[in-house]
């Protein structure tokens, strides 16, 4: 694939802890569709565990799961647990707000996946 259709994923706290106890490498490059993809189906494809992500920083701003990923794009998944005052001032909490209701509106069906 293309190296533009790429992107650097990076995983921190207890996502980076169980990637090594996998034997899996906690920094990746992966591919994604030329049109993007979303924080969600990336951690999917990565098989983690998206109930301890709390947010997901790309090109280094914080957003919640379903923010979109194009090609080229730096990600970090960061799990909950971050220090209290960390979270407010890196946008973790607000990110994980807005994850957790995203999470609660696809459950009733009145959002979709893209």
């Amino acid at each position: 694939m293309d190296a533009d259709a790429q992107v650097t994923v990076r995983m921190f706290g207890l996502l980076h802890a169980a990637r090594r106890a996998a034997g899996l490498p906690t920094t990746v490059t992966v591919s994604v569709p030329t049109e993007g993809t979303n924080a969600r189906q990336l951690a999917l494809d990565l098989d983690l565990d998206l109930a301890i992500i709390e947010g997901v920083f790309v090109n280094r701003t914080v957003y919640d799961l379903g923010h979109p990923v194009m090609p080229g794009d730096r990600i970090a998944f960061v799990p909950h647990g971050t220090p209290g005052p960390h979270r407010l001032y890196l946008g973790l909490y607000k990110a994980g707000l807005d994850t957790a209701e995203s999470d609660e509106k696809d459950e009733n069906g009145m959002t979709s996946l893209d």
